[in-house]
């Protein structure tokens, strides 16, 4: 598990917690060579937070763009984005793609919530990936010092 998804688990645990709601995000445990579905899910009883989330953390300085070919795997099962999309389909959950941008020493890290019918929107017209500025212009999952925080996502987004 990467610190940015074991991250946003715990963002979305204390958000339940601190609002007194019920709900749970979690990662399934990843076995050597076996591929999982997405990076967290979330359960609760209300509708809004039934969610399936896809994390991928970028250096800025190393691209412009989240590319469908370099930043997703293509295995036998087909493409990350299309397996993922016939998760979201088969279980009713609700789809994001969490993107963390490293932007260098010096400068804190920033994530973004993507809903996931724009990615798969991208990928199913053949465009080749998503902008970096472009995430930027999706909700900011704040972050202090240390921790990211959900709580203005949550309320925020029409999820």
């Amino acid at each position: 598990m990467t610190d940015f998804e074991r991250e946003l688990v715990h963002a979305f645990n204390n958000f339940f917690e601190d609002e007194g709601l019920s709900g749970i995000a979690h990662r399934k445990k990843q076995h050597r060579f076996s591929s999982q579905l997405c990076d967290v899910l979330v359960d609760s009883p209300h509708d809004m937070f039934y969610l399936a989330i896809e994390n991928k953390s970028v250096k800025t300085s190393s691209t412009n763009k989240l590319y469908f070919s370099q930043h997703f795997s293509d295995t036998k099962e087909g493409h990350q984005v299309a397996r993922i999309s016939d998760f979201l389909d088969r279980s009713g959950r609700q789809g994001f793609l969490a993107v963390e941008l490293k932007r260098g020493r010096g400068k804190s890290r920033k994530a973004y919530m993507v809903p996931w019918k724009i990615v798969r929107n991208r990928f199913e017209n053949d465009e080749t990936g998503i902008h970096l500025d472009e995430i930027q212009e999706y909700p900011e999952v704040l972050r202090d010092s240390e921790s990211y925080s959900v709580a203005q996502i949550c309320q925020n987004l029409e999820i």
